[in-house]
């Protein structure tokens, strides 16, 4: 088969969106399928990573940019399939962006196959300015649009299909749950891994991990939460690991000026240095301002590297999680109970092996990338 993925940022480009979409093109790719990603980039340069070829044609998703896609596109054999990466405010022009959305429909009345991977639905018109009230509205009208586009739409969590299937007005489309994986390879070093944990930690210390680039909503949860984790000269430290981290460090210590050496960040790594980093901690302390959900890449590495979590439970959580007691969940609103939660788990040795254990089936059963394109070819054909 012959893939064209469209995605508004792809590597080196930093993003969430940028790893899914260069795991799954890889994944296609090394499963013998052709692949073609057509993202962002200066004019006329490609590339070929995985087996990938890379067509950085779309530019700042203008009309020129677009006509010259349709140009290069219309070179290979119709339909070409179309799997878009969609992030309503990825493609520019302030996240409004309809002209994409129309240019898609275009493309699909010519003929092309176009399929959504939906990561996130639109704005909220809860709260905010009038000005984010305008753009969600302009959300829903480039989904109805995409919705009159698309042959599939897959989803990154169920939820998003009770926001969507309005907008489709009536019309019958299927909808198929595709979880986001870990975009972090295991790295299988224990003297590198306990190298790294030596510099944050004593050998009867507690190493309580963070992993994720800190947006506002975690970075809120997280100020709420750390100081009375790490308050009463308790004994474990707190590491925060990735891109945003340092800043997130420096504004828990400006805050509480006791936290200096009880809280460390790594900034930026690679992803071979997150995976050490990730497996040198005794916990994973990963709250989510609407709860944990399959489309949190940062909870699915600790999952694949099997670190025991404590996470949040919110609007948007999956009954698997409780099913699977593959993580240990509290309320998003109670920080006692999420503070509770990461003490009693560090004081329990056994209980965080049957976690590792736990998260890894889970991850191996349900989330793998291996799943991923195995439903994405199955569907194809």
């Amino acid at each position: 088969m012959i893939w064209h993925l469209i995605t508004s940022e792809f590597p080196p480009q930093p993003g969430g969106v940028s790893d899914y979409t260069q795991l799954v093109a890889a994944g296609l790719a090394a499963a013998g399928d052709e692949v073609h990603v057509w993202c962002p980039g200066k004019d006329g340069e490609e590339g070929v990573a995985d087996g990938v070829v890379v067509h950085r044609e779309l530019g700042g998703f203008a009309s020129a940019d677009l006509r010259r896609t349709d140009r290069r596109l219309d070179q290979f054999e119709a339909p070409r399939r179309l799997l878009v990466q969609w992030v309503p405010h990825g493609y520019g022009y302030n996240a409004m962006n309809l002209h994409f959305c129309l240019w898609l429909r275009r493309r699909a009345r010519q003929g092309d196959i176009v399929e959504l991977m939906v990561h996130e639905p639109f704005l909220d018109f809860r709260g905010g300015s009038w000005k984010q009230k305008g753009v969600a509205a302009v959300h829903r009208l480039m989904t109805m649009v995409l919705l009159k586009t698309a042959r599939r739409v897959w989803m990154s969590i169920p939820a998003w299909e009770a926001r969507w299937r309005p907008y489709a007005l009536g019309r019958s489309l299927r909808f198929n749950w595709l979880p986001v994986p870990s975009n972090i390879p295991v790295v299988d070093d224990a003297r590198s891994v306990q190298e790294r944990r030596a510099r944050y930690v004593s050998a009867t210390g507690h190493l309580i991990g963070h992993f994720g680039t800190c947006d506002r909503n975690i970075a809120r949860l997280l100020l709420d939460s750390v100081p009375t984790l790490l308050q009463n000269g308790s004994p474990q430290k707190m590491l925060l690991v990735g891109r945003g981290s340092e800043a997130m460090r420096a504004e828990l210590v400006r805050r509480n000026s006791e936290l200096a050496d009880r809280v460390y960040a790594t900034g930026s790594l690679t992803n071979a240095e997150v995976s050490l980093h990730v497996r040198a901690c005794d916990v994973m302390f990963q709250p989510y301002i609407d709860g944990v959900s399959s489309r949190r890449t940062s909870v699915m590495v600790g999952l694949a590297h099997g670190v025991p979590i404590v996470t949040t439970k919110g609007e948007l959580t999956e009954s698997l999680w409780a099913e699977s007691e593959a993580v240990s969940l509290a309320a998003v609103a109670d920080v006692t109970a999420m503070v509770n939660e990461t003490r009693l788990l560090l004081a329990d040795e056994t209980k965080r092996i049957r976690l590792s254990s736990t998260a890894r089936s889970l991850y191996q059963d349900r989330f793998d990338v291996r799943h991923t394109i195995a439903a994405l070819r199955s569907a194809a054909v």
